[in-house]
């Protein structure tokens, strides 16, 4: 590995003490630093072992666009991700502002370059006094968490903080505004910044103070000197990478968390449900048509087309979850509903964190999304199957409310619906379905080998509403023992909801 240049961590006064790299050094260990950068960017493609993520931030004119175009130059580009993100879209609008963040993360054994951050709007909130320090500290923390996540799924987090004095990027902006062919690199908002700069450099120490962290921290580069910048910042991205590279793969993390308490009496949400309600066939087919006509009403208001809607249908097996839901879009227009079908991720979807085929999925404004089976699977199938360990599963849960809060804050009208029945009703459904020719295709082996483990699966499902039924995405449990009662509570619920949030009670 080539020698590199001192590097400082954290402390803008470090980055200001001058640091350069003399021509004869930079053309010696440049070739080197290139080849071996190259080599470990072949090896993490071939391995696959996670995704590199570099984040690049700092000072105007220190050099940020230069490293980007240099670490395209030095490696292959074809395997990187660059994204330099403007204005939200109106699509982006639509979704909470992670979502554009997620759906550009680079999946395992690629690199994505974020020249615009998760950090840019916060950042340029609080200088421009958009926002209170309250603000600024609140978006932080949600960023701490979020880029947690992102290496408890494996990612490598590299953040660069590009750093020059206030003389250093006057001089850099009026050498760049002197030459005809680089005046138009400087905008009326980098000069605007500059006027800024004690502002921006309070808010920048505060907000790099607060997420440097073990697991993701910054490191500050002098960018005053274009060769000690390159080295600098490509020994650094060597050296994680070959770090992690030649690690061997982790075992899986240990939880240290107290255990599920089942209650002394041993009575649980589950148990306690009265599934002997019913509905007579007559009642039925009036509360039926009369959900189904005031969710067609609702979803015509000129209010709902401010909102977007997310139901969540998990249950037991054969609880009639697709019967619900075919009642549900049945008086709607097919252009504003979609359904997702959930089922074990596919290769694509492995290669990414959890939530991101879930993220991926989420609706626009006036649309109704309908998850058959859901991102609870984590705290359900992986949890009772073994699929996952402790640590991930008793993460997810956390994982899970911070995602369904950033929907809520979103103007998302989230519906999370647990249909319940008792083993005894599983077991006729399922013997109903071998019989009839046309259900075959609901019953498998899997569904034969989940029914034994019926103790487990109750369970994980009372800690999953005791950890994740909130005041802004509470769950409902549907007695589902009969269909008709179950179908007409599902809709009520969903109206309901709807008609809370836009505002017609």
């Amino acid at each position: 590995m080539p020698r590199g240049p001192r590097y400082s961590l954290a402390m803008f006064e470090s980055a200001e003490l001058g640091h350069v790299i003399d021509k004869e050094t930079y053309a010696r260990e440049e070739p080197l630093l290139r080849e071996a950068l190259l080599n470990a960017q072949y090896d993490l493609l071939g391995s696959k072992k996670f995704p590199l993520i570099i984040l690049i931030s700092g000072v105007d004119g220190a050099g940020k666009g230069e490293t980007v175009n240099l670490l395209h130059t030095w490696m292959d580009p074809r395997h990187i991700q660059a994204h330099a993100l403007g204005p939200p879209t109106a699509e982006e609008s639509e979704r909470p502002p992670f979502w554009r963040f997620w759906r550009n993360l680079p999946p395992r054994g690629k690199t994505g370059i974020f020249f615009t951050s998760w950090y840019t709007a916060p950042l340029l909130s609080r200088a421009y006094k958009k926002t209170r320090n309250a603000d600024l500290d609140a978006s932080m923390e949600e960023i701490r968490r979020f880029e947690r996540m992102l290496t408890a799924e494996g990612a490598l987090v590299l953040k660069f903080w590009f750093h020059l004095s206030k003389e250093r990027q006057r001089e850099r902006l009026e050498k760049l505004d002197k030459s005809g062919k680089t005046r138009w690199r400087v905008t009326e908002t980098d000069r605007r910044h500059l006027e800024l700069y004690d502002r921006f450099r309070k808010v920048s120490e505060r907000a790099l103070r607060e997420t440097s962290t073990a697991e993701a921290p910054w490191v500050v580069v002098d960018g005053s000197d274009p060769r000690y910048r390159s080295l600098a910042v490509g020994n650094v991205i060597l050296a994680a990478l070959r770090r992690r590279l030649e690690e061997p793969n982790p075992k899986p993390p240990e939880s240290h968390t107290a255990p599920f308490v089942t209650p002394i009496d041993k009575l649980d949400l589950i148990q306690s449900l009265d599934l002997s309600k019913k509905l007579d066939k007559e009642s039925y087919e009036r509360e039926l048509l009369r959900y189904q006509g005031k969710l067609a009403l609702l979803t015509r208001e000129a209010a709902y087309r401010k909102i977007s809607v997310v139901t969540v249908f998990e249950g037991s097996d054969a609880a009639g979850k697709g019967g619900a839901i075919r009642r549900v879009t049945a008086g709607l227009d097919a252009r504003h509903y979609r359904i997702v079908p959930v089922a074990a991720p596919t290769e694509e979807e492995l290669a990414q964190p959890y939530l991101w085929r879930f993220w991926r999925h989420l609706p626009g404004r006036g649309v109704l999304a309908m998850f058959d089976r859901s991102w609870y699977g984590r705290v359900l199938v992986e949890r009772v199957e073994g699929f996952c360990s402790e640590a991930d599963f008793m993460r997810a849960y956390t994982e899970i409310n911070d995602f369904e809060e950033q929907l809520s804050r979103h103007r998302f009208v989230l519906v999370k619906l647990w249909l319940q029945v008792s083993p005894e009703e599983q077991l006729r459904r399922f013997r109903e379905r071998e019989a009839t020719s046309f259900k075959r295709f609901k019953i498998t082996p899997d569904d034969w080998r989940n029914r034994e483990k019926w103790g487990a699966y109750q369970r994980a499902v009372c800690d999953m509403v005791d950890r994740t039924s909130t005041e802004i995405a509470p769950w409902t449990l549907v007695e589902a023992e009969d269909k008709y009662y179950a179908r007409v509570k599902v809709l009520r619920t969903l109206c309901d909801a709807i008609e809370r949030e836009i505002g017609r009670r």
